[in-house]
């Protein structure tokens, strides 16, 4: 299962973590949100093609999980052949929930229930993280197209055992048990 959060447009970074999805098998694609717009307060990205990832995202349809981030509308929907407008989703993974959501209005700071042992997977800070926090794990993949605080461009990625957030080199960013520790 590979996470991907804040395209933001960029065709380009795109396919770099498309890429990684083919290499690690992974048949689910989870989207944090901010998937076409770059935002007004983001520069506009390297390969800044919405149509393009719009497209591209669509033929992968029936093997996606999405939620709305924050730079997400009713226009984005009509370019994508998947739902992309829910605040948030639920994954059960071995019996226990992980909630999707991008993070501007569920997050770290203003968690779901969740019961000890559960989790919440967001994006909208641009910065990866996998760890556990008073019995909930907290995942971020990063963002692959608008890293921030001088972190590299990055995914998630879940193999059945752990999260783990990397870079598009390959490289471990961050990494969590799904099972606590």
């Amino acid at each position: 299962m590979l996470f991907i959060s804040d395209i933001h447009g960029s065709a380009t970074a795109l396919d770099q973590a498309l890429a990684w999805k083919q290499r690690l098998d992974s048949n689910v694609l989870v989207l944090l949100g901010d998937l076409l717009n770059h935002g007004p307060r983001n520069p506009i990205p390297d390969g800044y093609d919405p149509q393009a990832v719009a497209s591209t995202l669509s033929t992968l349809a029936d093997q996606i999980i999405a939620v709305r981030g924050n730079c997400d509308s009713e226009v984005d929907q009509m370019l994508c052949g998947f739902p992309l407008l829910a605040e948030y989703n639920w994954l059960l993974l071995e019996g226990r929930r992980l909630c999707l959501t991008h993070g501007h209005r569920l997050g770290p700071d203003n968690l779901p229930p969740l019961a000890p042992g559960e989790g919440i997977a967001f994006g909208h800070t641009h910065i990866p993280m996998a760890e556990w926090r008073q019995d909930r794990l907290h995942f971020n993949p990063g963002s692959v197209t608008l890293p921030r605080n001088g972190q590299p461009a990055s995914f998630g990625h879940f193999d059945g055992e752990r999260l783990r957030v990397m870079d598009m080199a390959g490289n471990t960013l961050a990494s969590a048990s799904w099972k606590r520790e």
